[in-house]
């Protein structure tokens, strides 16, 4: 007979030890959990990527003439006009042509000049007045053609910017197509970065850029987003947007590295908890919200994350209480305890 109650016990606590894990806690016993009351918050959207700062304009100076350099006419690094000169390369031979070529159209103006009194005078065929005239629009030609092989001798600066550093000295002899010196412009300067292709509905011209370099690790640089690009970049499916970056204190220099941080606009009717309050189950982002003091699983779809906290497309409401701590003791249906949390606490 005792055998057979000692069987009871055992069969009892065996059958009641899985009902106890479906129920909760002893007794049903509330668990206590942080809190927070769901509200509609001010966001503030924006998309970070990485770029390079180019020049809006820049030029390398090559010689187009052949000839020894025979004088500098500014210091490395200095600012320039456009128009100033910087090279001058010994002109003899060229200076010899135009003079040469100014002769021929003297000559040739007067002999076209008196064909002109003979035809009208009816002293000359039309052949020599065509001829006349055909050599003094030769010489001219020429003329012009030498006068611009000889201005090639002094180098001038195409547009106001800064000079670099020569790769020629005084006395050296330039060939065709040497490489002088480069000329920059500093301010404005531009940014080019690329987005996601996802944003090409929000990313758009006169748009607020903050630009960071890790020169002024304690400074940020605006700009404003002047041109996006027609077309969406195949292999990374990303857009290629360009920024105008103003730099009136010289500091920034082309092809520095970047990080560009683009304003999207504010959101002012945004739901956003703290990243806390998310708990993953599987490939599903869900929280626990208190209803009738009980907790219940709840499903949610997610939007841009900021620091320490995440917007919430759908599946909570504004006014509903979701737990923020406390996620691990909870199952759904289970009894809690709300207490607030710290966050709200402080608000």
């Amino acid at each position: 007979m005792r055998c057979l109650i000692r069987l009871l016990i055992v069969a009892t606590a065996v059958t009641a030890l899985p009902a106890m894990g479906q129920d909760g806690p002893p007794g049903d016993r509330a668990v206590s959990v942080e809190t927070i009351v769901v509200e509609y918050s001010p966001m503030k959207s924006s998309v970070t990527a990485v770029g390079t700062i180019i020049a809006e304009a820049s030029a390398t100076l090559r010689a187009e003439v052949p000839g020894q350099i025979l004088a500098l006419h500014f210091d490395e690094g200095q600012q320039v006009s456009k128009g100033d000169r910087l090279f001058s390369i010994e002109a003899t031979v060229l200076e010899a042509e135009v003079n040469e070529a100014r002769a021929n159209v003297d000559r040739s103006e007067s002999a076209f000049t008196r064909a002109q009194e003979l035809q009208s005078k009816g002293l000359i065929s039309g052949t020599d007045y065509d001829s006349a005239r055909a050599n003094y629009d030769v010489d001219r030609a020429r003329l012009r053609s030498s006068q611009a092989r000889l201005s090639k001798t002094v180098i001038r600066a195409p547009f106001d910017g800064y000079v670099g550093l020569r790769r020629i000295n005084v006395g050296d002899y330039a060939t065709v197509g040497q490489e002088l010196i480069d000329v920059v412009r500093l301010d404005p300067l531009r940014v080019d970065f690329s987005v996601p292709e996802t944003l090409l509905a929000r990313v758009r011209p006169e748009q607020t850029i903050d630009v960071a370099v890790d020169a002024y690790p304690d400074e940020t640089f605006s700009g404003s987003i002047i041109a996006v690009s027609p077309y969406s970049d195949v292999q990374g499916h990303n857009l290629e947007v360009r920024a105008e970056l103003p730099n009136p204190d010289l500091k920034l220099r082309p092809g520095l590295f970047v990080r560009v941080n683009v304003s999207l606009g504010t959101k002012e009717n945004a739901i956003l908890v703290p990243e806390q309050a998310i708990w993953p189950i599987g490939q599903d982002k869900t929280v626990f919200v208190v209803v009738d003091g009980k907790a219940q699983r709840r499903v949610v779809r997610l939007g841009e994350r900021q620091p320490g906290t995440v917007e919430v497309l759908s599946g909570l409401e504004v006014g509903e209480v979701i737990v923020t701590a406390g996620q691990m003791k909870l199952f759904d249906g289970a009894a809690v305890n709300s207490v607030a949390s710290d966050a709200a606490a402080s608000q």
